[in-house]
């Protein structure tokens, strides 16, 4: 795990480079990371100590570039900085190393079994997520958490992330008119989190069945009193 001094004079945020210039492989590594950001936003809409960053840089070191992966979720820290927001992840300006890390692995790897999985586990990150939609042999989705220094594979599928207190699996589902398969999190009870799009959805059927109930109710009424006029009664001396 690194270990930063404070009295050293270290660059800031504004002073390092906030983008390597290298664009996404493929669009997954931009919908997946972004659709699990929305499903957190709203799960935890009334916590702010935590940030969620895609395709962010980690400075772990002053002589080195940033090491950018696909998702870095760190717990303890301010949601937000100022209106500027981050403009990377710097770690001896947060004091604290991301929580979890997710890799999307596009059509060939970059490390993320070698170089990238030492560093994020010499860095201290408490659990360490690949994905893969191409693979058929080996699970699609692996997460592995730090232990005495070293990753191990944990098993199941959601797979609990206690640190975090969220499962983190995969299910078929639309996202912006896309259906696939996609990651998502889950509760305590292995359920999946709702996204926006079915919270909104849910929120639509049920003010349509509000409705009908209503129509319902108005009309049963007014056959009520349809009924007592036909029998010489008015309502209207109740």
């Amino acid at each position: 795990m690194f270990i930063y001094d404070p009295t050293l004079c270290l660059p800031s945020s504004e002073e390092l480079p906030d983008s390597d210039d290298r664009p996404v492989d493929n669009e997954l590594q931009d919908l997946i990371p972004g659709l699990l950001k929305s499903i957190l936003a709203w799960f935890w809409r009334e916590r702010w100590d935590w940030f969620f960053g895609v395709d962010m840089g980690i400075y772990y070191h002053p002589d080195l570039p940033a090491i950018v992966p696909d998702v870095l979720l760190s717990l303890g820290i301010p949601r937000f900085t100022d209106e500027e927001l981050r403009l990377s992840y710097v770690l001896w300006e947060e004091r604290k190393v991301p929580t979890l890390v997710l890799e999307v692995v596009s059509q060939k790897y970059r490390g993320e079994y070698s170089r990238k999985k030492a560093l994020y586990a010499e860095m201290g990150v408490k659990y360490y997520a690949v994905y893969s939609s191409r693979r058929r042999k080996k699970p699609r989705l692996e997460v592995y958490e730090l232990i005495n220094q070293e990753y191990h594979l944990l098993t199941g599928e959601p797979i609990w992330l206690a640190e975090i207190g969220l499962g983190l699996g995969r299910d078929r589902g639309v996202y912006l008119g896309i259906e696939r398969e996609w990651l998502y999190w889950y509760d305590a009870e292995g359920r999946r989190i709702p996204t926006p799009e079915e919270r909104a959805e849910a929120e639509q059927q049920r003010a349509e069945q509000e409705r009908q109930r209503a129509e319902q109710a108005e009309h049963q009424l007014q056959s009520l009193l349809e009924q007592l006029q036909q029998r010489g009664i008015d309502p209207g001396n109740f």
